[in-house]
């Protein structure tokens, strides 16, 4: 009987084991793009960081590059630098210009956008009570939502960005507030039932699981090189085909959806601003080496829609005379 029970237990171990290898088998499968599509995010206030004419490198992006699809911001502080006094001077110009070009838009809406410090407010609502704060921002929301719905070049409505990634930037964006994000979403789809919204979270750091079940599209960041001046340089633990498990496990529970890697980081990991960073430090952080390792990577996550990050740095490296980033990055754009 001891014998019987042992060999039964051990049985019933095997099974599971088997059952777990072909359940993970099954969330691999992810098929190889025919090609994949390049985008870019493009973000003012940080050309502006670097010393950029921002409409010169966002032009260089849309003409030298010749990209065809852009991820926005429609930050806070840029739409609304002063109550309900709107500049709309920097969309307007990127929009139009997409729309020229033919170009296709992700605009990303709320309060927690692309860049440092994550959080974008404006310096006004610091005088203002938590629940006029919130009031505000819906309001800035609306403004935007209104003035662009009619463009051909917005394809999708971004709102916010990894709202669920709590524990960074924590400092800055105080706790999640998911009411507000719901009635972020709503009020978006009540304006302009005729996009889908995207929600996104972190590939490293993200459960994915509040942003993949609220929006009609999901997007991943990928970051492969990091650096921190604890521990230094170091490549990502996680396998491409972690991403493929994670993406086909969500749409297990929460059904299929168009999923795209929004963030596909190919700049140098730093605490300071760049234009106070030798250029030799940042190519031991980002270089072209590393660029390659990073679409190689990212080619084998098998997403066929990858938004690359750091264009702005590319043209500002392009302008100091250091060309090969911006360079080799214009074979990505290529049809």
């Amino acid at each position: 009987m001891k014998w019987f029970s042992w060999k039964t237990a051990l049985m019933i171990v095997l099974g599971m084991v088997a059952c777990g290898l072909l359940f993970l088998i099954f969330l691999l499968q992810k098929p190889v793009p025919e090609r994949i599509t390049y985008g870019v995010s493009f973000n003012t206030p940080y050309a502006r960081e670097l010393g950029l004419n921002w409409r010169e490198a966002y032009d260089a992006v849309l003409d030298e590059l010749e990209v065809r699809h852009l991820r926005l911001a429609a930050h806070w502080p840029m739409v609304e630098p002063r109550p309900s006094i709107y500049n709309f001077e920097e969309l307007d110009y990127q929009v139009e210009r997409a729309e020229e070009v033919g170009a296709e838009v992700v605009l990303a809406i709320g309060r927690r956008l692309p860049r440092w410090p994550e959080c974008h407010i404006p310096e006004w609502v610091d005088k203002l009570s938590e629940e006029q704060v919130k009031q505000r921002q819906v309001e800035y929301v609306t403004a935007v939502v209104e003035r662009y719905k009619h463009s051909p070049a917005i394809k999708i409505w971004q709102v916010e960005n990894e709202p669920f990634l709590t524990v960074f930037a924590y400092e800055h964006c105080g706790r999640l507030d998911k009411d507000l994000l719901d009635e972020e979403i709503a009020l978006v789809k009540k304006l302009d039932g005729t996009r889908p919204i995207l929600l996104t979270d972190s590939g490293n750091l993200g459960s994915w699981i509040g942003s993949f079940s609220r929006g009609d599209m999901f997007g991943t960041s990928v970051y492969v090189h990091f650096w921190n001046p604890e521990l230094g340089q170091f490549r990502t633990l996680l396998p491409p085909w972690f991403y493929r498990v994670k993406d086909n496990f969500m749409r297990l529970l929460y059904g299929d959806k168009p999923t795209v890697l929004i963030e596909l980081s190919a700049e140098p990991w730093l605490i300071e601003p760049i234009v106070e960073v030798p250029i030799e430090t940042q190519f031991t952080r980002m270089n072209l080496e590393k660029f390659v390792d990073i679409l190689s990577y990212a080619e084998d996550t098998r997403y066929d829609m990858q938004y690359l990050w750091g264009a702005e740095w590319w043209y500002w490296l392009h302008l100091q005379g250091e060309s090969e980033m911006w360079e080799y990055s214009k074979t990505l754009y290529v049809d």
